[in-house]
């Protein structure tokens, strides 16, 4: 028992880190790991599942060093690119960790029904034993994942380098496990025929935000849910602010859109009513970035469920819990900022 919740407290800040320095969609083709890991300490893929999106969710959610929404965010508000950086990082730690615990103490006893395929898979890690070949597989992904990492930071990799990372994995440890060209062509057909479900989930989710922008829909919801941030106690203010980011959330799941969007019409609002504009960025950051892991219209989230075999309903039913959980610490921690002159 000690073995697995430390498993999957590692699991969980791993995927974090992910979350904080990669991002969201980045991030989608590393599910199945956690769904493999989940198995071999003989839990089902919801829990799996739990720990990679609910920490690459948490982690982008709340990361200090978010280009897409932090960085966007504060270029409008004219702040110093990442400032600010200490409540939101006290912030996803503290978050990190009672995901890890709520994995650990609530997910890992829900009934779930596998699907054959994941039993089958858990039987066969039951009696699996890493040889020579494995351990090379594994170095060559961990360095694949290291030069994603450097890529990302140093060169600005995003979907595209990303995927060319992964492509170049796929051969080189095909090869590495003895497959022909053919042998590889065939696996990466039968893995990309898994994906295609959340593929297509992805484009019906973005179109949704395509027929609200061209219509023009957004910037009279923005400016309809902005007056509910006035006329109420400033302690309060950024709470109201969350909320109202993330009802937007739902019709614009991009956070660098959301930034954009919203973003000129709240900053004033933080002006008239004495909030500090870096506690509005991070009220956008609780309310835009947390609820990526609820809303229907959030691709990445629908792509990364198809991934780790979870139905939405199953999903709700597992994370709706700790949403409220996790949304009254990051409440906290608001107020905390307002007191401490953030």
């Amino acid at each position: 028992m000690a073995r697995r919740n430390l498993i999957i407290t590692v699991g969980t800040f791993i995927y974090g880190f992910f979350g904080v320095a990669v991002g969201f969609e980045n991030n989608i083709a590393l599910v199945p790991i956690a769904v493999l890991i989940a198995s071999a300490v003989g839990c089902s893929s919801l829990v799996g599942t739990a720990m990679a999106v609910g920490g690459i969710g948490v982690g982008f959610a709340l990361s200090p060093i978010n280009p897409y929404t932090v960085g966007v965010a504060q270029g409008i508000a004219e702040l110093p690119t990442f400032s600010g950086a200490w409540l939101r990082t006290l912030m996803v730690i503290t978050s990190l960790a009672l995901l890890s615990l709520y994995i650990c103490k609530r997910v890992t006893r829900m009934d779930f029904e596998e699907s054959p395929h994941a039993e089958a898979l858990s039987k066969h890690l039951d009696e699996y034993r890493m040889e020579r070949r494995d351990w090379l597989t594994l170095l060559v992904f961990v360095g694949g994942l290291v030069a994603m990492l450097f890529g990302v930071f140093t060169a600005g990799w995003y979907i595209n380098e990303i995927a060319g990372i992964f492509l170049l994995l796929a051969i080189v440890i095909g090869a590495i496990n003895g497959l022909s060209a053919n042998g590889i062509v065939k696996q990466m057909m039968e893995g990309a025929s898994g994906v295609t479900a959340g593929a297509l989930v992805i484009g019906v989710a973005a179109s949704i935000q395509v027929i609200l922008e061209q219509a023009q829909i957004i910037d009279t919801i923005v400016n309809a849910l902005s007056g509910l941030i006035e006329g109420i106690p400033i302690m309060f203010s950024a709470i109201m602010a969350s909320v109202v980011q993330g009802v937007i959330n739902l019709f614009v799941p991009s956070g660098s859109g959301q930034a954009l969007v919203t973003m000129p019409i709240l900053v004033p609002v933080a002006d008239l009513v004495g909030m500090s504009r870096q506690l509005m960025i991070t009220a956008f950051q609780v309310g835009d970035g947390l609820t990526n892991l609820i809303v229907p219209t959030s691709g990445g989230t629908l792509a990364m469920l198809a991934l780790g075999r979870v139905s939405y309903a199953q999903w709700l039913k597992a994370i709706m819990p700790f949403m409220a959980l996790v949304y009254l610490l990051c409440w906290g921690g608001l107020v905390v900022g307002h007191l401490a002159g953030y």
